[in-house]
């Protein structure tokens, strides 16, 4: 199949448009909340920082029952039926606000089981969950009519002023209440910036409530809702079961891993997935009709393959060199943490995909069934390992019940690995090949081994020529669409025809 057949030139230049702007932000907003939390973690110290990490554990779990993983359902639905906006903002909006409430009550019930202080600030931070439910709506509804620029904006500009804010409270003596107090002034900002622009587009909500369309919405949500509860539960226990069954310095070590693996994450994973999610659900057409559709998972997962590989060895075989000078000699022990974790980044974001994949072919149920299965293995894993091995063992039961969640929706997806068979044969070789270049080059020094090493990979990924033709005619159509494409294909020349 060639790239003509998959992608119009309009569709290709608007997703390259879209991702472009998103990464920006997404480079922008998670570099500077990686470096905000490097702050915060030695402004913190172990103590504190175990229990802003266990408040937040229950505040994003907390999250998803207030989403209800509707974000999804109304992007989907509105970039095909944009006349349908304002019946989906009121519903949205009633149902949120009620499950809002429901979430509140939930984490801080959840939060009995530690001390004073913890549930104290569990209390504080879930006042966010009715502050950003506004924002988060008007977003979704933004994203779906493709304003990409718009809201990468507000999203930058929040983040900066949330750090601004909360670094003036830690000055002034605040300490993490002060950070609290910060997240819900850039938070109520953000939610009011966001509900304007949406409605100089002109949508508002209609009242009253279409109650059939609000009983559709939520019929639809529940299944993945239950997903995103339980994957967020998923990545969460770790840090409730460390503090409930380790320290909160164990807690503090295994959060300050997890603010490198977001970020890997986030920047890797999330920032393209939002951006080419619209086009999916577009080309999707059904069961037997969906070839377009399986080129670009199949794409996706790929290349999210050959990103992920170097990021995991060089994390793997430097995670001490990169840890102590961002956290400090008294995180040390975050490195042999993070060298297992960061495999659970590189599994995750091939699994992400495969996720975005089922949720288009409103495949909830089956992903649901999936992810149940998944963290029961973590739990029995986590409750086996924890009082064995200490906090490593959070990190190693990660690791394998999501290699496991991987094979069952590669399986599941009937992706066919007979095509991707030799060339992955080939990326073998050349990971071996740069595991001995960075281990020979990082006994000179670390940086020389991190370098070395991804060159070494990235000239072993041409050599061996595991990206195919199609890849390459794919990559350089978006090359030639994204801002600046045109000065990069002055030296690069492939004989691919561009009609946009």
């Amino acid at each position: 199949m060639t790239t003509e057949t998959v992608l119009t030139g309009a569709e290709a230049r608007r997703a390259a448009r879209n991702a472009g702007a998103i990464a920006v932000a997404r480079i922008l907003s998670s570099g500077a909340q990686f470096g905000w939390q490097l702050i915060l973690t030695r402004a913190l110290g172990e103590t504190l920082f175990g229990i802003y990490g266990t408040a937040g554990s229950l505040y994003a779990i907390g999250v998803t029952i207030m989403a209800f993983s509707m974000s999804m359902i109304v992007i989907r639905d509105v970039a095909r039926r944009p006349d349908l906006s304002g019946r989906y903002l009121s519903a949205v909006l009633v149902i949120q606000t009620v499950l809002a409430l429901v979430a509140y009550v939930g984490i801080n019930l959840a939060a009995q089981g530690y001390d004073d202080v913890v549930r104290a600030f569990v209390g504080i931070a879930g006042l966010s969950l009715f502050i950003d439910m506004v924002g988060n709506l008007s977003y979704d509804q933004l994203l779906a009519q493709e304003k990409m620029v718009t809201i990468s904006v507000v999203e930058v500009a929040q983040i900066f002023i949330r750090i601004g804010l909360a670094g003036l409270a830690l000055w002034a003596g605040y300490g993490l209440l002060g950070v609290y107090a910060a997240t819900i002034i850039s938070g109520i900002g953000r939610s009011i910036t966001l509900w304007f622009l949406l409605r100089r587009t002109g949508v508002r909500p209609q009242f009253p409530v279409d109650r059939s369309l609000a009983r559709v919405l939520l019929i639809n949500s529940a299944p993945l809702a239950l997903a995103a509860f339980i994957n967020m539960t998923y990545i969460q226990i770790d840090r409730l079961l460390t503090s409930g069954m380790l320290t909160l310095a164990d807690t503090s070590h295994l959060t300050a891993a997890q603010v490198i693996i977001a970020g890997v994450v986030d920047i890797l994973s999330t920032t393209i997935l939002i951006a080419v999610y619209p086009m999916m659900a577009r080309v999707y057409r059904g069961e037997g009709q969906d070839t377009v559709f399986r080129f670009m998972v199949e794409k996706l997962v790929f290349f999210t393959l050959l990103v992920g590989v170097p990021i995991g060895l060089v994390f793997s075989l430097f995670a001490a060199d990169i840890t102590v000078p961002l956290f400090g000699m008294n995180y040390i022990e975050v490195a042999p943490v993070l060298q297992v974790l960061i495999w659970y980044a590189v599994v995750t974001m091939i699994v992400n995909v495969f996720a975005q994949a089922f949720m288009t072919q409103n495949r909830q149920r089956r992903y649901v069934a999936i992810r149940v299965g998944g963290l029961a293995l973590k739990l029995a894993l986590s409750l086996l390992l924890l009082p064995r091995i200490g906090v490593i063992g959070a990190a190693t039961a990660t690791v394998l019940a999501e290699l496991l969640i991987l094979l069952v929706v590669t399986g599941d997806f009937r992706f066919n690995l007979n095509l991707l068979l030799p060339r992955l044969m080939r990326l073998v070789g050349v990971v071996f090949v740069t595991v001995l270049a960075m281990l020979m080059l990082g006994g000179l020094h670390p940086l020389l081994g991190m370098v070395g090493g991804a060159l070494v990979y990235a000239g072993g990924v041409l050599i061996r020529h595991v990206l195919a033709d199609d890849d390459w005619d794919l990559l350089y159509r978006l090359t030639a669409a994204v801002p600046g494409g045109a000065l990069i294909l002055r030296y690069w020349r492939r004989k691919v025809e561009l009609n946009w």
